[in-house]
């Protein structure tokens, strides 16, 4: 199981990446805009294939998590909840030109955004919360998340937001296998013998 926890972690990584990959294409798309311009369709359909990438990247890696990761429900809740709203974020973000209620550049937004996606990121210190190594990861994660309202203060649509978070996630997520690989946090997981107590954490009580 703990291998299934290793590739859930990893595809979560990717599907990061690639969050992070459509919003640097949104970038390019915003810049090169022109309606009806081949360019901008292909670079349309570029932002397509990385969102639906990613998104299917998470969701894979969200149920190695889920199926082999002992109780934490609230992490794994959440974070299901999380790859939900990334995506339907990066769907208005794309088509905002089609969709008047959407406001891109909205103060409001970015701090729901951060302050949503942060708080879900906390969540993942369930996984060994004695440890002070994860802990830290964790919060330099959360750091990350939040200096993604910086981009709105600059002018920047939410996209720089969505770009930040997938640069923290990415980073958390390498940040936990490395302590996995290297033995300094313990995870409880299916088909365990050596660690059969109820999982109690001290920072989320389930």
């Amino acid at each position: 199981m703990h291998e299934r926890l290793n590739k859930g972690l990893k595809s979560c990584m990717i599907g990061n990446l690639m969050f992070l990959a459509f919003s640097i294409v949104c970038l390019i798309y915003y810049k090169v805009y022109s309606p009806g311009s081949a360019v901008s369709k292909i670079i349309e359909i570029i932002a397509y294939t990385c969102e639906f990438g990613g998104f299917a990247m998470l969701i894979w890696g969200d149920w190695l998590i889920s199926t082999s990761v002992r109780f934490r429900n609230t992490m794994k809740i959440l974070f299901t909840l999380y790859i939900v709203l990334e995506s339907v974020m990066m769907i208005l973000e794309l088509n905002s030109y089609k969709f008047d209620f959407y406001k891109p550049y909205s103060l409001t937004l970015a701090i729901i955004h951060a302050a949503v996606s942060g708080f879900i990121c906390l969540t993942f210190i369930q996984l060994d919360p004695d440890k002070k190594k994860l802990e830290y990861s964790i919060i330099i994660s959360v750091a990350i998340i939040f200096a993604g309202m910086l981009g709105n203060i600059m002018g920047l649509r939410i996209y720089f937001s969505i770009m930040v978070n997938g640069v923290a996630y990415s980073l958390m997520f390498y940040l936990i296998l490395r302590l996995i690989k290297r033995e300094e946090i313990e995870v409880d997981c299916h088909g365990d013998r050596a660690r059969v107590a109820e999982y109690k954490s001290t920072f989320f009580d389930e």
